[in-house]
């Protein structure tokens, strides 16, 4: 192999791999600014004294990043004969409630006509059916506070919601909109913060707490670059010692 070839291939694999590893790393950097500033605003809007939440003439304008927990009050009538039930597990819980179970939302019809979803809160895998909790499918008006949440994130491994059985695996309004006929739905839903009369659903389990590892994952992506670099540095090193340690050889007369 020349010399030429032989610094070329460490050159081309070790530049590559560099800049992927200090692309991760910086990505890392981003996504702990983004999950800062979520946590910072979520701790923040959630214990703010709620304001009346958005009218249909403010929801084209709505932003979740400036929106999302902030704490709102909506009031209206609860269409509990179009109850949706979204599979979720809570293994930890304010209430006394917790495990595999059903996230129940509920659209709240408002005076304009105008519906927000309500996310009623938790109930347990064997509490879906609304004849099983009686004392909670409240009627006629009512005031809901709770948290602004945007529309759930859809994974590839997420399963399709099956409106037919009832069966939900996404908080989706837009979809729930869909599959049961509504019109006017707001482009958001609520968490409510407080439980059903009898205790189910059991609100108040919105998620304020968010794990942030994104700094110690920025430094083990840097620190895998700086490894890559320094063995590459070693390696030219230990090449340019043998070359100049290997005896020239005479070039033979043809």
């Amino acid at each position: 192999m020349t010399r030429s070839r032989a610094v070329l291939w460490p050159t081309l694999l070790a530049v590559p791999a560099l800049a992927v590893l200090i692309g991760l790393g910086t990505w890392q950097l981003q996504r702990l600014a983004w999950k800062t500033a979520l946590i910072e605003a979520a701790a923040e809007r959630s214990a703010a004294a709620p304001v009346p939440a958005p009218s249909e003439a403010d929801w084209s304008t709505l932003s979740p990043a400036e929106t999302e927990y902030r704490r709102v009050t909506a009031s209206g009538v609860f269409r509990h004969d179009l109850e949706v039930a979204v599979f979720t597990d809570l293994p930890t819980a304010k209430g006394s409630f917790r495990g595999t179970g059903w996230w129940i939302l509920t659209p709240l019809e408002r005076e304009d006509g105008s519906v927000i979803i309500v996310n009623r809160g938790f109930v347990p895998a064997d509490r879906k059916d609304p004849a099983s909790r009686p004392d909670g499918q409240v009627a006629g008006p009512v005031t809901v506070t709770g948290l602004m949440r945007a529309t759930e994130e859809r994974y590839a491994f997420t399963p399709a919601d099956d409106p037919r059985t009832n069966t939900w695996f996404t908080r989706d309004p837009a979809g729930i909109a869909a599959a049961k006929g509504l019109t006017r739905v707001a482009p958001f839903f609520i968490d409510s913060e407080a439980s059903a009369p009898g205790g189910l659903p059991q609100g108040g389990e919105t998620r304020l707490s968010f794990p942030n590892r994104h700094f110690e994952y920025a430094l083990t992506w840097y620190g895998l670059a700086l490894a890559l670099g320094g063995v590459y540095v070693a390696i030219e090193a230990r090449r340019l010692r043998s070359q100049e340690t290997t005896p020239c050889q005479p070039t033979p007369i043809k």
